[in-house]
């Protein structure tokens, strides 16, 4: 076993082995969050 991850948001334990990868967790924020259209129709907040 490479190393242990404490996921306490979900409620377990992660045992890391070998060259297993983990995906990154998500902001607080989300994006979409920041994108608005103005009222001439333009978006903005995108990139």
């Amino acid at each position: 076993m490479r190393n242990l991850k404490i996921s306490a948001g979900a409620g377990f334990i992660v045992a890391l082995t070998g060259e297993i990868m983990t995906m990154p967790g998500l902001p607080k924020v989300p994006a979409a969050e920041k994108i608005d259209v103005m009222p001439d129709g333009k978006i903005t907040g995108l990139f």
